[in-house]
């Protein structure tokens, strides 16, 4: 079927969209052994398709997975730093999968990876609103006034973010556990939201996405997800 070259290698389980447009940009793709550039199209039943080196190939069987990510992982599937990436934890996966959004360096917990391009696309599409609760661990006081500015509206980066759900688990005169819920999930947004209270993060995990829960799952151990949490996410 005819596409962009971008979205052909995303559905292949290749890359993911936002990878594979990296990665034509980076010279990295050859469409019947001519360099792509971005914005081409390409019919992938036709053309030979060949990324990184190897051939584009027929659809895989999608996977879909949930990974309890430690802290000190970045969420990329290779790292320009020579940092860890979830990637190490998934050797054993017989999958080439890639993770879905992400968890920054010093943050952990539920991460799902796929090999499916249009469900990762779907998920990550701002009208695709899911939403995400985090357990976070915080210094500093947390009184009903500065419980109710993190659940307003607030400005982050120049924009607007949406209400969030903010539950105090427990608190004392120096530091609080608190719940967030949230659908938008934009960069460092919990970490950048606490700043502007006046509060440290000191640990943040995510406990659950879409409905899917991080449970009993360790850090660094991964599962496939059932086919019913498969059809709440695609609800």
């Amino acid at each position: 079927m005819t596409g962009r070259l971008q979205k052909i290698i995303s559905a292949h389980g290749a890359a993911s969209r936002r990878a594979a447009e990296q990665l034509i940009s980076e010279g990295k793709v050859t469409v019947n052994g001519k360099t792509a550039t971005l914005g081409m199209t390409a019919d992938d039943e036709k053309d030979t398709i060949i990324v990184c080196g190897k051939p584009l190939n027929l659809r895989p069987e999608p996977v879909y997975i949930a990974l309890n990510k430690p802290e000190g992982y970045v969420t990329t599937v290779s790292d320009e730093k020579g940092r860890k990436t979830v990637m190490d934890l998934l050797r054993d996966c017989p999958a080439r999968v890639y993770p879905i959004g992400r968890l920054d360096l010093n943050s952990c917990g539920l991460l799902l990876l796929t090999n499916d391009g249009e469900f990762a696309n779907m998920m990550m599409h701002p009208s695709h609103l899911k939403e995400k609760i985090y357990n976070v661990r915080v210094r500093g006081e947390v009184n009903d006034q500065i419980s109710a500015l993190l659940c307003a509206p607030m400005e982050i980066d120049g924009y607007i973010i949406k209400p969030v759900k903010v539950r105090i688990l427990s608190r004392s005169d120096k530091a609080a556990r608190l719940e967030f819920r949230l659908t938008e999930g934009r960069n460092r947004q919990i970490r950048k939201m606490c700043e502007k209270a006046g509060l440290k993060v000191q640990r943040l995990e995510r406990v659950s996405y879409g409905g899917i829960k991080l449970g009993g799952l360790k850090p660094g151990d991964w599962r496939y997800l059932s086919d019913e949490e498969l059809r709440c996410l695609k609800r």
